[in-house]
């Protein structure tokens, strides 16, 4: 049984969406410290101008440094929600599919969470179900508590779901493979493999292409059943 981890971030890239297909369960690494400046709250969409950055407005209620991602609070007093869809708007507008993927992003983003993870976490889920995705979802908030960190911790985390495989992006190489190959994953019995995902080029808006954005630009230039065939 193959399983993936990864932090939970804001409306994220297709290559997200291409690890949670290929696995049987995924985890949300909800409990680890908050980065106000990472893509936990914040993501790219392409503008005529180029890229912008759409940011979610966090309150931190155990300050900068000792907040989790799972106990960061939504800013609601912010109007971030409007200026995101403004922006969403006013940029994809004339794309092939924007009718059949605004209102579903619009549903999304204005919300009634107050939990910056449990708001992502929706979000991502509901494209994953639109992308035909069956993958079981986990939180690492609500499975039995993990003591160690790095390698170890994701070895624990496989082990509570009795997974024998994991998956890793290949931004985590460098401190799984920093002692030994494979480190902790494969010294504990588990397969391990780094996913292979090719950001696929597709027609975009506004001149040269842009890959790694939020898979909101894939969606609306490719639609959902053309993005569920580029994720897998």
């Amino acid at each position: 049984m193959k399983c993936a981890i990864m932090q939970p971030t804001y409306i994220p890239w297709c290559g997200y969406f291409n690890l949670i297909h290929s696995v049987d369960k995924f985890i949300f690494l909800d409990d680890v410290k908050l980065e106000k400046s990472d893509w936990h709250v914040r993501n790219r969409i392409k503008s005529a101008n180029g890229e912008i950055m759409l940011t979610i407005s966090v309150n931190s209620p155990n300050g900068r440094m000792n907040t989790m991602i799972n106990q960061a609070k939504l800013d609601l007093n912010q109007p971030w929600q409007k200026k995101h869809l403004k922006s969403i708007y006013s940029n994809y507008r004339k794309s092939e599919y924007f009718d059949e993927i605004y209102t579903f992003l619009e549903n999304n983003i204005l919300t009634d969470h107050t939990n910056l993870s449990s708001f992502t976490i929706s979000i991502i889920k509901n494209i994953a179900i639109q992308l035909k995705i069956e993958t079981e979802f986990f939180l690492a908030s609500e499975l039995p508590s993990c003591d160690k960190v790095k390698d170890k911790r994701l070895v624990q985390l496989c082990n509570n779901l009795n997974a024998d495989h994991y998956l890793s992006p290949l931004g985590a190489a460098n401190y799984i493979e920093k002692t030994t190959p494979g480190g902790e994953i494969v010294k504990n019995g588990l397969t391990l493999n780094y996913q292979s995902f090719i950001h696929p080029i597709y027609p975009q808006l506004y001149g040269n292409f842009i890959s790694h954005l939020s898979i909101i630009d894939m969606l609306f230039n490719c639609g959902f059943k053309k993005t569920e065939i580029l994720i897998q």
